[in-house]
């Protein structure tokens, strides 16, 4: 009996810990799910459909790895290195008036996907991290696809900037990107969450039955 008394009192004080250990895996979570986008812009997944912005202006971005994966469309995360194939539809009828330049660096932020405009900006000489590079360049037809073949695994960051269509002024956005992304993030998450939910169910059912 003392050893079952015993037992119901580090489980009465385990419970508290088991279920703020819970609350902070789903913080972290939802932290971690949240998809942070400068002032300027940047990519956002809106009902399946992966759109850039760039100030007032928006344009679909889609990605292709053809090579690799076919016709599987890609957003912020490309499985492979290798061949990848960059489409960005305008959405904003004076995009295709005016020069549009992309550049794509390696993340020297370390922020990864936190990364924004004023980090970027913060670098001295982005020619020296540049893998690609778009000079201005305007698409009447409102669609710009570019081609780059990933030698090396890990982040990047896509950097375009448009033109204003009346004004000598430009808007800037970024948009970090992962190559080579593990495909089992979501899935450990998963795990992680089913393991604390069965942790405090199983403290406050062991609980309830020996009271």
């Amino acid at each position: 009996m003392e050893i079952q008394k015993g037992f119901l009192q580090d489980a009465a004080m385990t419970k508290p810990v088991a279920t703020k250990f819970f609350f902070i895996l789903l913080f972290m979570s939802g932290l971690l799910a949240t998809d942070p986008v400068s002032a300027g812009g940047g990519l956002v997944l809106e009902d399946d459909v992966c759109i850039l912005t760039i100030d007032f202006y928006s344009a679909h971005f889609t990605a292709y790895q053809p090579e690799s994966r076919g016709d599987t469309q890609y957003c912020k995360e490309f499985p492979d290195t290798g061949l990848t194939i960059i489409v960005l539809d305008y959405l904003h009828q004076s995009l295709k008036l005016v020069p549009v330049e992309l550049r794509i660096i390696r993340d020297v932020t370390g922020l990864g996907r936190f990364a924004k405009l004023e980090h970027v900006q913060a670098i001295s000489d982005l020619s020296a991290h540049t893998v690609f590079y778009q000079p201005p360049i305007v698409r009447a037809n409102a669609s710009l696809t570019i081609e780059h073949s990933f030698q090396d695994e890990g982040n990047y960051i896509g950097i375009i900037t448009a033109a204003h269509p009346t004004l000598d002024t430009y808007s800037t956005a970024i948009f970090p990107f992962e190559v080579g992304a593990s495909q089992f993030d979501s899935t450990w998450w998963m795990l992680v969450f089913a393991v604390a939910a069965s942790l405090v169910f199983w403290l406050r059912r062991s609980r309830g039955t020996k009271e």
